[in-house]
């Protein structure tokens, strides 16, 4: 099913991330590149937004705004109705070790840490000391509680995926961002991931996830189009093909 082309999340359901009218501009003169320009869009909870588009739409900066990782030039974003656009560094540190979760696509775990401590890792940081039985309850949901004492280069490219989800999970964030999280994995691993984060959606997270497959956008409950830096378009339900299409008429 294909929906309008705003993505615009109505002012009466409560979106869990919320940008409006953002702008986020690199370099500056003759040089100047507006990777994201003027996007309004909010992110229901509870659902898994794809957001695509052709290399240098802006896709990754859009997310990495939403997430609080860069500031924007212009507009606001929203977490759960707190504007936390002017947020200090400080406050957007805490914001994003409580509340946001960030999955890479390479992983990003240290190497010299086992599975169970990388994923305690969130929980240190915060000033807590995590039980055991909480961080291993975390990894036995993506399918490694028999992983938890081996450290990266004892675990394949989609159980290191599987770690740094758990890792996204443990402080039980708002939001999960994910960019490009199955970019590295082979097919079989990616499904794995994918149908871990389809769970998390379905028992109440709320997911944005940047992608260039349209298999793994499919899994999504919406797919948004990004063009040089602007929203252009909207897929509600999207399946593989539909989002293929898309992808060919915007690179066109």
């Amino acid at each position: 099913m294909t929906g309008t082309m705003t993505a615009a999340v109505p002012r009466t359901l409560q979106a869990a991330v919320e940008l409006r009218g953002v702008s986020r501009t690199y370099g500056s003169g003759t040089a100047a590149v507006r990777a994201v320009d003027r996007v309004d869009v909010g992110f229901p909870r509870g659902t898994w937004t794809a957001v695509m588009g052709p290399s240098g739409s802006g896709k990754s900066t859009l997310l990495h705004c939403a997430a609080g990782l860069e500031r924007v030039d212009s507009g606001q974003v929203l977490l759960g109705g707190t504007d936390i656009t002017s947020a200090g560094d400080a406050d957007l540190t805490a914001l994003r070790r409580d509340r946001i979760g960030f999955v890479f696509q390479s992983f990003n775990l240290i190497g010299s840490l086992t599975a169970e401590q990388n994923v305690a890792l969130p929980l240190r940081l915060a000033g807590r000391r995590p039980a055991k039985a909480e961080v291993r309850a975390v990894l036995a949901a993506v399918g490694l509680g028999d992983r938890t004492r081996h450290r990266p280069r004892e675990l394949s490219g989609g159980q290191q995926q599987r770690v740094a989800i758990a890792r996204a999970m443990v402080t039980r964030p708002e939001v999960l961002f994910a960019d490009e999280p199955t970019g590295a994995l082979d097919s079989t691993a990616a499904r794995t991931v994918l149908d871990q984060l389809r769970a998390m959606v379905d028992s109440g997270q709320t997911i944005v996830m940047v992608t260039h497959d349209p298999a793994a956008a499919a899994r999504a409950d919406a797919a948004l189009f990004l063009r040089d830096g602007r929203l252009v378009d909207r897929l509600v339900h999207p399946t593989a093909r539909a989002v293929a299409d898309r992808l060919v008429a915007l690179e066109g």
